[in-house]
């Protein structure tokens, strides 16, 4: 049993057009697929190649066939510019394993990291002006009629079917639009950017999604800290940048996050008194209830509501200390679980003292959490919950993926036996 797309094309190497979609029974046999219809007729044929098929016939279809359980997998990440996408996507694809690198012999200036197992795109090679057209028509990235999101949608479910696609970059050195680059199908292709959960078609796509969340104050405090100290900016300068761009970000950006299944929103810090510096933070990961294959993970038991300060002779706490909650809520209309991390770690290796206590972590062996914690631990919030649970919905991300293949896998063979 394989999954099939019946594309109609203008061109193998232009954007897809609707499709039909449809389960087709074929028989195999040294590479070759061969379709029969209802009248016993061959219909068409195809050579299978790297695990995908392409069939034709005389009329102008594109038919892609892959086995089920090979399918891609498709992960959302939302989030302004600035909120740590990119740290992110580092611990993620650490998670399966192997370096995410920039396609080898391509354009120097692409945006997607491809490593064993996922391919990484970034939505701004959506984007349908380049830098000059935007300040032209006076729009910013964020607004909707900067990006096309029919070539988005239709890209991102030719991928999810088995088929490669060239797609266009974005170049963020020029701000130019660069001549597109070639994407196979990867195991786990995650989509971040902007906007992954702005068009219900791409939305629909998705298998799960992630939003961060920096407040306003955090961002800020973020900016200054980035722009003035790396790049020179000043503070004025900060400040007027931020101010542009709140009413597009509040408009198209900020209301994704009610259609994730899970949000890491980061706060000042409740511990230290009308601090502005934010060094120090406070971390809740919002879990929505209900989502397949997915179980958020709990503190002691699982639906109460707990207040633990973990501090003592199993963890070293300095000033202002840690605290950790766990409960549940109601967010935009949707039952959650939430942990929430206040403070900071002293010494990751006593990390396994928090991870110990906390269960459906999807971790393959005891110390897991801790373990990749300390292999990053150069990376941006890993004395912190940024790193802490970024780490954590990393892990379900991999389960979520395994379980997805093992009932895509099993689903033939039910079908099968009936």
């Amino acid at each position: 049993m394989a999954v099939c797309t019946v594309y109609t094309t203008q061109s193998l190497n232009s954007t897809f057009s609707s499709s039909i979609k449809s389960h087709l029974g074929f028989h195999q046999k040294n590479q070759q697929l061969v379709f029969l219809s209802s009248n016993g007729k061959k219909w068409g044929s195809s050579n299978k190649k790297d695990g995908h098929n392409t069939v034709t016939n005389n009329n102008s279809y594109l038919i892609t066939c892959s086995a089920a359980d090979q399918q891609t997998v498709v992960i959302g990440l939302a989030a302004d510019s600035g909120c740590g996408k990119s740290t992110f996507m580092r611990r993620l694809t650490s998670v399966f394993g192997g370096a995410a690198e920039p396609p080898r012999g391509g354009n120097p200036d692409s945006n997607t990291l491809i490593s064993d197992t996922t391919t990484v795109i970034c939505l701004d090679d959506y984007h349908s002006l380049d830098r000059t057209g935007r300040k032209e028509k006076g729009v910013t990235a964020l607004d909707p009629r900067a990006n096309d999101f029919d070539l988005m949608y239709e890209q991102v479910k030719a991928i999810k079917s088995g088929v490669t696609v060239d797609k266009p970059i974005y170049n963020h050195v020029t701000g130019l639009l660069d001549p597109p680059e070639l994407i196979k199908p990867p195991k786990i292709l995650v989509i971040e950017g902007l906007h992954p959960m702005y068009d219900s078609r791409v939305r629909d796509l998705l298998d799960f999604s992630i939003y961060l969340d920096i407040s306003n104050e955090v961002k800020f405090a973020w900016k200054i800290q980035r722009d003035m100290a790396e790049r020179g900016h000043s503070l004025e300068s900060i400040k007027a940048s931020i101010e542009a761009r709140k009413p597009d970000f509040d408009a198209y950006i900020d209301p994704q996050k009610q259609y994730a299944d899970a949000v890491i929103e980061v706060l000042p810090t409740k511990l230290i008194p009308d601090d502005n510096e934010g060094k120090v933070l406070r971390v809740r990961l919002i879990m929505k209830e209900g989502v397949e294959f997915f179980n958020p993970v709990y503190l002691f038991d699982e639906g109460s509501t707990i207040s633990w300060i973990p501090c003592g002779r199993k963890l070293t706490c300095s000033y202002p200390g840690i605290k950790f909650s766990y409960g549940p809520e109601t967010y935009y209309g949707h039952e959650v679980s939430v942990l929430e991390m206040d403070g900071q770690f002293d010494r990751l290796d006593e990390l396994i003292y928090v991870e110990s206590h906390l269960s459906n972590l999807s971790t393959k062996f005891y110390g897991e959490v801790t373990q990749q914690m300390l292999k990053h631990s150069d990376f941006p919030g890993s004395n912190n919950g940024t790193g802490f649970f970024q780490t954590i919905v990393g892990l379900k991300i991999r389960d979520l993926y395994e379980q997805i293949s093992a009932s895509r896998a099993k689903a033939p063979v039910e079908v099968a036996k009936a």
